[in-house]
């Protein structure tokens, strides 16, 4: 056998002097074949350095028993902790896991399912973008024979299913908190309002505001991807506008920049702007003033959806399946109003 040249279970065979056919059958450990000649097998096979071929296999079984995981941002903590159950129930379960950042970029989240759909991956797990509005590009997976669960951003997609949490009550909770501290000129750090996630997030806002007596201002709803830079474009807003005793931040990123800059221009987090924030991130509890937030169960959403992804990929189960989690709102120091 030449240097470099991939081994077979044809040359096995030849080693031991056994069929071809019987040594296929101990590698894929089939009852047919003893456990003192499978083993005698094995250990040739280490020895001679056999891998399988796995893309022949995955061709012939029309399954290629992987997953792929297409997520906004990994380095968000609370994606990450998705990532982390996504991983160990699929290690569980016999799946390979493929991820993929989409930035919070449609273009980009497109061309990410077309590489997966070309890859044969068995099923996707996606939460997407901020841009995204069409989801043309998930129904053409969908048409080729794959399975889709949406986790953390839910979408209306026949035939796929979701877990996610109720973000309408989230915000209603963090909005009702700052006003029951005190505060009544609360701005909101929205998303785009094209995702339903942020949707329901200023709903809920907007709700605990008129359950309280307190009139919508549209000018208190600033839109943005939520990240730092944006934060602090909101907190000079903010300045600008002068009356501001709160801020609802839908993510902690933007909450916390927005926080230190405040700092930096003498406003007194929380005396004179009370702030809650959404996603518990780990420096959340560390920052000064620590940040009272919104905490996501996000190894159990993860854990969740690829449960519900693998059953639709092993039962061919077609049908819709939402699943909504608990959340708790964390109340800590920046939002001690009174």
């Amino acid at each position: 056998m030449k240097k470099n040249e991939q081994v077979t279970i044809h040359d096995i065979a030849r080693a031991l002097n056994i069929d071809s056919s019987t040594v296929s059958r101990a590698l894929n450990d089939s009852p047919r074949v003893s456990s003192k000649t499978k083993q005698k097998i094995l250990d040739k096979a280490s020895e001679l350095g056999y891998q399988r071929n796995i893309l022949a296999s995955n061709l012939r079984t029309s399954k290629t028993n992987t997953i792929g995981v297409i997520v906004p941002r990994i380095s968000r903590n609370f994606f990450s902790s998705v990532i982390s159950g996504i991983e160990e129930t699929a290690q569980e379960a016999g799946y390979s896991v493929v991820i993929c950042q989409s930035f919070e970029s449609f273009e980009r989240e497109q061309k990410l399912v077309e590489t997966l759909l070309a890859n044969r991956v068995d099923g996707i797990l996606i939460s997407v973008s901020m841009q995204t509005e069409s989801y043309d590009h998930l129904k053409a997976y969908l048409n080729h024979g794959g399975s889709i669960v949406f986790y953390d951003r839910p979408c209306q997609l026949e035939n796929c299913s979701s877990i996610s949490i109720d973000d309408y009550k989230a915000s209603f909770q963090a909005t009702e908190h700052l006003i029951q501290n005190g505060c009544r000129h609360i701005v909101h750090f929205s998303g785009p309002q094209i995702n339903d996630l942020y949707k329901n997030r200023k709903q809920g806002y907007v709700d605990a505001l008129e359950k309280h007596g307190i009139d919508f201002n549209e000018a208190y709803c600033l839109e943005s991807k939520l990240s730092e830079n944006d934060g602090v474009a909101h907190a000079k807003k903010i300045l600008e506008m002068g009356n501001v005793d709160g801020i609802y931040s839908s993510n902690d990123t933007a909450a916390i920049s927005a926080i230190q800059y405040l700092k930096t221009q003498g406003v007194n987090i929380p005396k004179d702007i009370a702030v809650v924030g959404f996603n518990n991130d780990p420096i959340s509890s560390v920052i000064e003033p620590s940040l009272t937030t919104i905490n996501q169960p996000d190894f159990e959403m993860g854990t969740i959806a690829s449960n519900l992804l693998i059953n639709k990929i092993e039962n061919k189960n077609t049908s819709n399946e939402s699943k909504i989690l608990d959340i708790e709102l964390i109340i800590r120091n920046s939002s001690k109003h009174n």
